[in-house]
């Protein structure tokens, strides 16, 4: 099936079927349905690639992510793509996996295929890459890690804000004695999240122990690697805060392995509110970071930018919120128990 053929079925020239794919307001409502008809009748599928070719537009949006195996970016992965559809567009995907040379080859496959937008969901990327994209012109919005310039949007988080959140509430259940497992402290996400809870600890007047403080990886294992340390120190947490909900998941495991109990012996926070936290025994108490706020807010930054030439990128921020659930509890001490040390 050819071009042709649907021209001759609609009785229009090539030109005009090629006008009415690329969206040509030249065509009148009358000629483009007709045309529409027989490309249906015929079951034509146009070439993309020809049309971003001869349009300059790829109607494909670029989303580069850090980790597939993370629950918390398929679910913006998927929030993406329900935006992009919404207005037509595709979405090409990359994993980096966190690696440097993976993050090249992303961009060189976004480049290849002439996207339209990058939304860069990752902690790291190098100058060079940005320059490289922003230099062809394609818009590019970043999560928490970029600086807002024309072309470039930035979707800030508001760590403090749902640190402080999860603070509070510990405190409020009697704990003073709160550990925390970040991310590794090779990525900036990671660092900011670790700053924002010893911020936390010090507003709250609570004592500061970096003991307490152990590093993990964002991902099951590192949790559980960094809560059997906790669980090894002399003086032990009465409750841990952790970088995000998988660390969570991976301490609940060391927890349990040592034969205490969340939250009767310490009490755990997670930190994203992915789908599975809310199905872990006990259910996670979490900070809620919405991937359907982040992702509408990503593509459209990028579709505004690319339907006006004038518009500017532009900072949003996004308010992280608490979730309590079964994870957290008054301190044993309160409850007559004595606390593990």
């Amino acid at each position: 099936m050819n071009i042709k053929e649907v021209a001759r079925l609609a009785k229009v020239s090539t030109a005009t079927v090629s006008r009415t794919i690329n969206g040509s307001e030249k065509v009148t409502a009358e000629t483009a349905e007709r045309v529409r008809q027989a490309i249906e009748t015929l079951k034509f599928y146009p070439n993309t690639n020809a049309r971003a070719l001869g349009s300059g537009r790829s109607s494909l949006y670029g989303l580069i992510i850090s980790d597939i195996t993370n629950p918390f970016f398929p679910e913006l992965v998927k929030s993406f793509e329900d935006v992009a559809v919404q207005f037509g567009q595709e979405v090409l995907i990359a994993n980096t996996n966190y690696d440097p040379h993976r993050m090249e080859v992303c961009v060189t496959r976004m480049l290849q295929r002439k996207v339209d937008g990058v939304a860069i969901m990752t902690s790291e990327m190098d100058e060079h890459l940005i320059d490289e994209m922003s230099s062809r012109r394609i818009p590019l919005v970043f999560l928490d890690t970029g600086t807002p310039q024309k072309g470039i949007s930035n979707i800030a988080i508001d760590y403090a804000s749902g640190i402080d959140a999860a603070v509070e509430h510990l405190s409020s259940l009697g704990h003073t004695a709160i550990g925390f497992i970040s991310g590794p402290m090779d990525l900036t996400s990671a660092r900011v999240r670790r700053r924002a809870f010893t911020n936390s600890i010090k507003r709250k007047g609570l004592k500061l122990d970096r003991n307490m403080i152990e590093e993990g990886n964002h991902r099951m294992d590192g949790g559980h690697e960094a809560m059997a340390r906790l669980l090894d120190k002399e003086v032990r947490p009465t409750a841990v805060l952790t970088s995000n909900d998988m660390t969570a998941i991976g301490a609940m495991g060391a927890i349990f392995e040592r034969g205490l109990k969340v939250p009767h012996d310490i009490s755990l926070i997670g930190f994203d509110d992915i789908e599975l936290s809310a199905f872990t025994q006990p259910g996670l108490t979490t900070v809620r970071l919405s991937r359907q706020e982040i992702a509408k807010i990503a593509f459209r930054a990028l579709y505004d930018v690319k339907e006006n030439a004038s518009a500017k990128g532009a900072e949003f921020t996004i308010q992280p919120t608490l979730i309590e659930r079964k994870s957290t509890g008054p301190v044993a001490a309160r409850r007559g128990g004595k606390h593990p040390v």
